[in-house]
C-alpha cells in the first residue's frame, strides 16, 4: 500500500507546486480530478486530448515529481433527470475514460448517479425507505430502467478503451451507497464495477468498515482515507440523516475529520488491515475536507497518522507456525 492525495485538495496552486508539496510531505500516488464535482484544476481530458505536447508535459511533470497516478476521478451524477445536466456530467466521465486510455491507466473513480422517480421529475430522488409501497416502486424503476442500463452501456464504453476499473465511491444521495447497492449493481452489470471504498460516507450512516470491507473483498479498487467524527448528543437528538450546513459543525450531528481526528490509530489499524486480508494494495488517497483544519495542517496530520498504520511490506512466511 501507498499513501496517496487527491490532488482537488490543492486546487488553487498549479500542479507542479502541488506535486512538490506532497512529494515533500512523502506522498507517493496521486489522484487526480478530470471535473464535474471534483473540478479539472490539474487535468481537464478535453484540453489534454486535444493537444499532444500539453499531455506530453502532463505525464512529464507527474514523472518528473517522482509520484504516480493512483487513478482519475470523475465523481458526477450521469443519470440526472434534467438531460442536460446529465449529459454533462456524462460527457466528462466518457472524456476522463479516454484520457485514461491515453495516460494507460485502467481506473477511474465515479459515483453511480441518481435518477429522479419519473420521467418526468426535475431533481434526484434519494430513496431511504421500502415503505409506503410508492418508495418500492420508485427504487425499482431506478435500477431496471436507469441505473443497471446505464452502466452496463458505460463499462462496455469503458473497456473498449483499456478501462475496466470503474471504481464507485458509496455515498448518501447515490443509488449506490453502501455494501449491498455496490454489489447488487456489481452482479447486475459485472466485475467491472467495484468501489471507491471511503469509510468517512459509511461511517455517518452508522456502518462498520472493517464488516464492509471483508464483504466487498475483491470489489475494493481504490481508497479514500478520510474520517468522521459523530456527535453523541446531536446524534440522540436528531439521528444521522442531517441537513444542517457542513459549516455548523456544532449543531451537526457528524463532520468529516482528516484522518485521526475521527478515530484513533487503532480504529485506522484495523481498516489498514482488513484491507491486506481481502488482498488490496494499492492507493491510500488521503481526501482531506476537515472544516476545522487548514488545507496544509489537515494534509500533514493525515499523512503522520497514516506513516504509523500503514502496512507497506509483503509478510513472507509465517515463520512461527
Amino acid at each position: 500500500m501507498k499513501i496517496g492525495v487527491f490532488t482537488c485538495l490543492l486546487g488553487n496552486k498549479p500542479l507542479k507546486e502541488a506535486l512538490a508539496i506532497f512529494k515533500k510531505l512523502g506522498i507517493e500516488m496521486v489522484e487526480i480530478g478530470c471535473g464535474n464535482y471534483p473540478g479539472d484544476a490539474h487535468a481537464n481530458p478535453k484540453e489534454l486530448l486535444a493537444d499532444s505536447a500539453k499531455l506530453a508535459a502532463f505525464q512529464q511533470t507527474i514523472a518528473d515529481a517522482g509520484l504516480e497516478i493512483s487513478a482519475l476521478s470523475c465523481h458526477g451524477n450521469p443519470l440526472h433527470p434534467d438531460k442536460e445536466t446529465a449529459v454533462a456530467f456524462d460527457g466528462c466521465m466518457r472524456e476522463t475514460v479516454l484520457l485514461a486510455e491515453a495516460l494507460g491507466i485502467r481506473q477511474i473513480n465515479a459515483f453511480s448517479g441518481c435518477p429522479g422517480d419519473s420521467e418526468q421529475a426535475k431533481y434526484p430522488n434519494w430513496v431511504t425507505c421500502a415503505w409506503p409501497d410508492d418508495f418500492s416502486a420508485i427504487l425499482k424503476w431506478q435500477w431496471e430502467e436507469k441505473l443497471i442500463p446505464y452502466w452496463k452501456e458505460f463499462v462496455a464504453f469503458a473497456k473498449r478503451h483499456g478501462v475496466d476499473k470503474i471504481a464507485l465511491e458509496m455515498h448518501p444521495g447515490f443509488s449506490v451507497y453502501n455494501t449491498s447497492s455496490l454489489l447488487r449493481l456489481r452482479e447486475a452489470v459485472g466485475p467491472e464495477i467495484g468501489a471507491n471504498f471511503d469509510p468517512s460516507h459509511l461511517i455517518w450512516q452508522g456502518m462498520d468498515p472493517v464488516t464492509s470491507i471483508r464483504a466487498l473483498g475483491d470489489a475494493i479498487f481504490h481508497f479514500h482515507a478520510k474520517d468522521t467524527k459523530i456527535d453523541p448528543a446531536n446524534t440522540a437528538r436528531n439521528g444521522v440523516l442531517d441537513t444542517s450546513p457542513y459549516g455548523r459543525e456544532i449543531d451537526r450531528s457528524w463532520i468529516f475529520r482528516t484522518v485521526g481526528y475521527g478515530h484513533g490509530a487503532g480504529f485506522w489499524k484495523d481498516i489498514i488491515s482488513a484491507l491486506r486480508m481481502v488482498g488490496y494494495d494499492h492507493a491510500i488517497s488521503i481526501e482531506h475536507e476537515d472544516s476545522l483544519m487548514s488545507q496544509q495542517e489537515g494534509l500533514r496530520k493525515a499523512v503522520e497518522m497514516l506513516k504509523d498504520v500503514l502496512i507497506t511490506e509483503q509478510p513472507g512466511a509465517m515463520w512461527w507456525a
